[in-house]
């Protein structure tokens, strides 16, 4: 896919090759990896290609190896379950014959439960109170907001810019807004795909920010080992949604993240938990 500014629907609209087979662009970037939302979009795409009438409610993948950015990606959809409440489905990245990506989903039928609470969502300015020409201007702001929507096709305002600085966070609480920089059609199944593949972005940031390392540190090699997601309540992946991060602990070259994503409204939409190898470069 050869294109200067990364168009997420794009991204995620799958050929469909048998059907329980898809084959994915990949994104133009420099990058030396293919980006970790992509394969969980893709793969969530692929899996609800496979299943009518039903909204996946979670997700569960694993990152098996890096995925080569100049060749298209295969994924494999096995149906595991289908009943009268729910659908599971298994999805297999493949390049060149190796895995490199696999994520279970499940689905669930519409109904009405007893129980329905939800947490709070932090207090923190809207995107209106922060303006992305005042962070594009900062000097050593290498993560600008043009940035992002080129070569990811996101929206991201930072809530607290000074982690850019080497600010340091002592519990890992960071917060930003996101959305998609395209406005999607009226389909809850690209909203929760979009949505899967922006929330890989920064995650990891939560356990640098605890030591003051700003994103795209060059002495560190963070990569995604999971990724846990849960949906629960509609939204629309292009208006946009409060990203709260934290990481509860770091050990042996990992750390463990976790994410809530809140419309503005304070409903919360979405849970999020990773970990991921956190590493001094050598």
């Amino acid at each position: 896919m050869s294109i200067t500014q990364i168009e997420l629907p794009a991204i995620l609209d799958l050929e469909q090759l048998d059907p329980s087979l898809f084959r994915g662009s990949v994104l133009n970037t420099s990058s030396q990896r293919v980006f970790g939302g992509q394969l969980i979009g893709q793969a969530m795409m692929a899996a609800c290609r496979t299943v009518k009438d039903r909204l996946p409610h979670s997700l569960h993948g694993h990152f098996i190896k890096a995925g080569d950015p100049k060749v298209s990606i295969i994924y494999q959809v096995e149906a595991l379950l289908n009943d009268e409440s729910y659908s599971s489905r298994r999805v297999t990245a493949i390049q060149c014959s190796e895995m490199i990506f696999s994520v279970m989903a499940s689905f669930q039928a519409e109904e009405q439960g007893a129980f329905d609470h939800q947490g709070t969502m932090p207090d923190v300015p809207f995107p209106d109170e922060i303006t992305s020409e005042k962070l594009a201007n900062q000097p050593m702001f290498v993560e600008t907001p043009e940035f992002i929507r080129r070569h990811y096709g996101i929206e991201l305002l930072a809530v607290e810019t000074g982690r850019y600085f080497g600010h340091k966070f002592e519990d890992g609480r960071i917060h930003a807004w996101i959305k998609t920089s395209a406005k999607l059609p009226d389909d809850p199944v690209l909203h929760i795909c979009a949505l899967a593949y922006a929330s890989d972005y920064s995650l990891l940031d939560s356990v640098t920010a605890r030591y003051g390392r700003k994103p795209f540190d060059r002495r560190m090699i963070p990569a995604s080992l999971d990724h846990a997601m849960w949906f629960h309540r509609g939204f629309r992946a292009d208006d946009w949604l409060l990203y709260a991060h934290d990481s509860p602990s770091a050990e042996g070259g990992r750390g463990i993240t976790r994410g809530l994503i809140f419309r503005p409204d304070g409903t919360l939409a979405a849970s999020v938990a990773q970990e991921g190898s956190v590493r001094e470069r050598p």
